[in-house]
């Protein structure tokens, strides 16, 4: 038992019950109604567990796939940052690799109307641990646009593994490194976004400059 969460043993036991069960009745009240018969938990405990139910057990499923992730991380030293992510986000999606129908399912229970929000946390969450990994200390507006940005390449990357039967998940690698190569020009073009705005707020000029970087980098990314 841990003394942070006093529910941790119990919460595990009904996740790996639901992980056998869930391919069956998908993540449902039927599903953790079920898995919670098939751990021996009472049904005051599991209620203590898992207040919110379903919504608990797919965030639990989250978290342990974000522990798996670290776990399982090389030593980022002498990798670039671009490597270091394209790792991180690789390694992640190797973590739910067993139950891959189960994340396919958790996405689309996430997608629908009202859960909009968890989706994002737990995305947030995510890529907040790869970030720290790969060495990140912001604490600044860059440290909520850099999760942001990841999360979105993180969700859209999953979306192409959840069907990708290529060697060594070429297709979804190959899907990253546009997505990672994007960012990376992003963060170029912001760079000199930002150095444009000083001089118009110093001396009233660079706005046609931000313009220009900023079309080029639209351009770029809508033809990739």
């Amino acid at each position: 038992m841990s003394a942070e969460n006093p529910y941790l043993e119990t919460q595990q036991a009904i996740l790996a019950a639901a992980l056998d069960e869930v391919s069956f009745s998908g993540w449902s009240p039927a599903c953790l109604e079920q898995a919670i018969d098939s751990a021996g938990v009472d049904a005051g405990t599991a209620l203590l567990a898992l207040p919110n139910g379903v919504s608990d057990l797919i965030s639990l499923f989250s978290a342990q796939g974000d522990e798996s992730m670290l776990a399982a991380l090389p030593d980022a030293e002498g990798l670039k940052i671009r490597e270091r992510i394209t790792e991180t986000v690789m390694v992640r999606l190797q973590a739910d690799a067993d139950h891959r129908d189960a994340a396919r399912r958790a996405a689309a229970w996430l997608s629908m109307p009202g859960r909009q929000k968890q989706a994002a946390q737990l995305l947030f969450e995510t890529a907040h641990l790869m970030w720290r990994w790969a060495g990140d200390t912001a604490t600044d507006y860059n440290y909520y646009s850099k999760r942001t940005i990841l999360s979105g390449v993180i969700a859209t990357t999953r979306i192409v593994w959840f069907d990708d039967d290529s060697a060594e998940l070429a297709k979804t690698r190959a899907f990253l490194d546009r997505r990672i190569e994007n960012v990376m020009q992003f963060e170029k073009v912001k760079g000199k976004l930002t150095k444009a705005a000083e001089k118009i707020q110093t001396d009233g000029s660079g706005f046609s400059e931000a313009l220009d970087k900023l079309a080029q980098w639209r351009f770029r990314a809508a033809n990739r």
